[in-house]
């Protein structure tokens, strides 16, 4: 059984991220990643799939963007040579191919288990990421075996869908995509919409989150939110990161003839019951981006910004059909459903006892509650841009800083 240092889970840009704090602390470390580097960006993404994040906004430690288009939004392959490159850019300790099985307490720190091997470790980073498993409903087993089921992670394009409708169940980031591009091959789309965060990927001639990053909200600390789980649950953002950089809501999409309705509760065969509360969370989205603009407006004000920005823009509310209170796919001919629901973390390998009663790893920024076992990736890990590769980097930084905290006599120069 090897002895190493610390050991990361996952070679995406979480792990590589703290193994560059690592190397540059002169910790000894090993970075074990199931697949390739970026492995999910490869292989459990669709197609056309762009950042959502300007190319200025992929900030690593020690790496940025130094190409001619720092406001477009990279392209899955792109994303993939990003983190390649990224790895060649310093010595990284790094075996691909490597599956862990099992991690649990030892004397010295952690045991660690793999299809190649086994090591103990003093510290174990766990970056497996905040997408692991596409979220799917309990009620989705009651769909009739003729209407075909998709998770996001094992859709490429429509090419793979039967003809017919399609029913695309969630409304944020991978929702709306999915659905316009499903609806321009030609199937007719149904988009089911819960709770849901409107944004404009423009606002007066500045991309949104370059207004979010100037005002500060990426920045905002785990610990300084009034309810830090309330948080975590919103919705990802309304956006697409596409060369054009307009906007995509569902003012966009009912107007290009996507149906619109509220959220599915349940399913007995082909039929479905929706929600009621479609008004509901559209006006909730209206309000609160309004209040955003309001924010951003007086930020401009109250900088001298004017004569730079754009003028400022009308509020156009989002206004939708009645929606109906129940679907019958059949009726609708609705052959194939999307379930655009998120995901959920499984630690089925995770033998020590950080787990709360949702099965999530229980943390404060990170740090979990056994002394050596680290978290990094996860949603509002210690600011709201943590799931971000530029927030990841920089928890990366602060997490690294407190790991080598707890064993000084190794960094770089001391014996």
């Amino acid at each position: 059984m090897a002895t190493i240092h610390t050991l990361i889970i996952g070679g995406g840009q979480a792990g590589l991220a703290f193994s560059r704090c690592l190397t540059d602390a002169g910790i000894e470390h090993l970075v074990l990643e199931r697949g390739r580097i970026a492995e999910r960006w490869r292989s459990e993404r669709w197609d056309s799939l762009r950042l959502l994040t300007p190319r200025w906004q992929a900030r690593l430690p020690g790496w940025s963007y130094r190409g001619g288009d720092p406001d477009g939004y990279m392209p899955r392959e792109e994303v993939v040579r990003y983190l390649e490159q990224y790895a060649d850019s310093f010595p990284v300790p790094l075996r691909t191919g490597v599956t862990v099985t099992g991690v649990e307490p030892h004397p010295d720190g952690f045991r660690v288990i793999s299809d190649d091997g086994t090591w103990t470790a003093r510290n174990v980073v766990i970056a497996t990421g905040e997408c692991d498993r596409p979220w799917v409903p309990p009620f989705a087993a009651a769909l009739p075996g003729d209407v075909e089921q998709v998770v996001p992670t094992r859709y490429r394009n429509p090419r793979q869908l039967p003809d017919g409708g399609v029913l695309v169940v969630g409304a944020s980031a991978t929702g709306i995509q999915l659905a316009e591009e499903i609806h321009a091959s030609g199937r007719p789309v149904t988009l089911a919409v819960g709770q849901h965060t409107r944004l404009p990927r423009l606002y007066r001639g500045r991309d949104i989150l370059w207004w979010l990053d100037r005002l500060g909200l990426f920045d905002q600390r785990a610990w300084d939110v009034p309810n830090i789980e309330t948080s975590r649950g919103q919705p990802s953002l309304q956006l697409v990161g596409t060369p054009d950089r307009r906007t995509l809501d569902l003012g966009v999409l009912n107007g290009r003839g996507v149906r619109i309705v509220g959220r599915v509760h349940d399913a007995d065969g082909h039929h479905l019951s929706l929600g009621h509360d479609l008004l509901e969370h559209t006006v909730a989205a209206d309000v609160k981006l309004a209040r955003l603009r309001m924010r951003i407006d007086a930020y401009i004000r109250d900088h001298g910004l004017e004569q730079e920005v754009g003028d400022e823009e009308p509020f156009v509310p989002v206004r939708l059909p009645d929606p109906p209170v129940s679907l019958d796919l059949r009726e609708a001919g609705i052959r194939a459903v999307v379930w655009a629901t998120g995901f959920r973390r499984e630690f089925p390998w995770l033998r020590v006892p950080v787990l709360d009663a949702r099965g999530e790893v229980r943390h404060t920024g990170g740090v979990t509650t056994w002394p050596g076992l680290y978290a990094i990736g996860f949603n509002f890990l210690r600011r709201r841009s943590s799931t971000f590769i530029d927030g990841v980097g920089r928890d990366a930084v602060e997490l690294a800083e407190h790991l080598v905290s707890r064993s000084p006599e190794t960094r770089r120069g001391v014996a």
